[in-house]
């Protein structure tokens, strides 16, 4: 089981702390779950950038980035060393805390 923290960059969101979340399920699917808003226009299968977040803690209890990612991640606004899409980030098997940052989404409402 997993304790996920998702922290904003939005202005006036408070960081979210989830407890006793289940392995096998991506960051988004666990986001969505828990009326989290994370955008997802490919509908999570690795088409589109919208759920790009940052990694701050935890990384190693996420399955490793592929190449198909790492392409998409390069098209997101503002990539960082630490940038995932929240549909690849699946939980592997154990227990850990994972601590994301969804960048600041209002920033995509004009497109």
């Amino acid at each position: 089981m997993y304790k996920i923290t998702f922290q904003f960059e939005q202005k006036g969101l408070d960081p979210i702390t989830l407890e006793n979340i289940e392995a096998d399920q991506s960051i988004l699917e666990v986001a969505l779950k828990n009326d989290i808003e994370l955008h997802h226009n490919c509908g999570g299968v690795c088409a589109c950038s919208t759920c790009h977040l940052y990694v701050e803690k935890g990384e190693s209890f996420l399955e490793e980035l592929s190449d198909k990612e790492e392409d998409f991640i390069d098209r997101a606004v503002n990539p960082r060393i630490n940038s995932r899409l929240g549909c690849q980030c699946m939980l592997n098997e154990g227990t850990g805390e994972i601590t994301v940052t969804l960048p600041d989404q209002t920033q995509f409402l004009g497109e």
